[in-house]
C-alpha cells in the first residue's frame, strides 16, 4: 500500500476555497487513495511557523494573506518565486522547505488562450501577493503596467488618476482585489467603465461567480473577459508536478 501524503492550503477564511475541492476531486478520479487534502485556515500570521514546524505535510499550496508572509520560513527559495517575491506552493524535501510560485505560469496559459491580440499596455488592479505574479508575466512578455490601488505612490496610481483617457489607452486590466467574490457579487472595482470597447480585456481572478460584475462591463461594451477557474486550474496542476518531481 502507498504511503499515505497530505496535502493542503494556508491562507485565511478560505472555507470558500478552489483548492481543497479540485485535489479532492483529482485524487479520487485519478486513483490517489493515500493522498489527502486539507485547509490550514489561520486567523494571524503569527501561527504560520508552528503549522509549518508542527504539521506533517508532502506540499501546501498558499493563498491570501500569506504568499509574503511564508517566504522567511522557506530554506530554499525558487528563482521565480525569489523575482515575484510570492510563494503560493511549498514542498517538504531534503528535511527542508522549499518555496515555488505556480501562479505566474497559471496566469500566462490563462491569458495567452483568452486574449484575441498582444496588448502594449495593462493595469493591475491590486497590490496584493497575486499581483506580483501578474506583474511577472507581464514583465516578462514585455507589457507596459501600473499598478492601480486606493492610494497613489510611485509606480501604483490611485483609482481617481484611471481617467477615460487612461483606461482607453491600457486595453489590458487584470483584476487581483477580491472585489465580486460571491457573495457580494455586486461588487467591482471603481473605474470608467463606459469608455472601455472591443479592444479590452479584462481578467478577473475571481472565479465564483462565473461572470462578475467587473467582467460585464466589459461584455456590455464588446471586450472579451475571463475569469481566473482556468488560471486556478493551471496553478494547482503545475503544485502537483512540483510535489511529485
Amino acid at each position: 500500500m502507498a504511503k499515505p501524503r497530505a496535502f493542503g492550503l494556508l491562507g485565511k477564511e478560505i472555507d470558500y476555497s478552489f483548492s481543497r475541492a479540485y485535489f479532492a476531486e483529482k485524487f479520487q478520479k485519478e486513483g490517489y487513495a493515500n493522498c489527502s487534502y486539507k485547509n490550514f485556515d489561520l486567523e494571524h500570521a503569527r501561527l504560520i511557523e508552528a503549522l509549518l514546524e508542527e504539521t506533517e505535510f508532502a506540499g501546501l499550496n498558499v493563498t491570501i494573506p500569506y504568499k509574503q508572509e511564508v517566504i522567511p520560513f522557506m530554506d530554499h527559495l525558487d528563482p521565480v518565486a525569489k523575482s515575484i517575491g510570492a510563494v503560493n506552493t511549498i514542498i517538504r524535501k531534503n528535511n527542508g522547505l522549499w518555496g515555488y510560485n505556480t501562479d505566474a505560469v497559471g496566469f500566462e496559459k490563462a491569458l495567452k488562450e483568452s486574449w484575441q491580440s498582444p496588448h502594449q499596455k495593462a493595469l493591475i488592479l491590486g497590490t496584493g501577493g497575486a499581483s506580483k505574479a501578474i506583474a511577472y508575466v507581464l514583465r516578462k512578455n514585455e507589457i507596459e503596467f501600473h499598478w492601480v490601488s486606493r492610494k497613489a505612490s510611485g509606480q501604483t496610481l490611485s483609482y481617481a488618476d484611471i481617467s477615460p483617457e487612461v483606461l482607453q489607452e491600457h486595453t489590458l486590466i487584470i483584476n487581483c482585489t477580491p472585489l465580486g467574490t460571491f457573495p457580494q457579487t455586486d461588487l467591482c472595482p471603481e473605474l470608467p467603465y463606459s469608455v472601455l470597447s472591443a479592444a479590452h480585456h479584462l481578467f478577473d481572478l475571481v472565479y465564483n461567480p462565473e461572470v462578475t460584475t467587473f467582467m460585464k462591463h466589459g461584455l456590455e461594451k464588446g471586450a472579451t473577459v475571463s475569469n481566473g477557474y482556468q488560471m486556478l486550474v493551471y496553478q494547482a496542476e503545475a503544485s502537483w508536478e512540483i510535489w511529485n518531481e
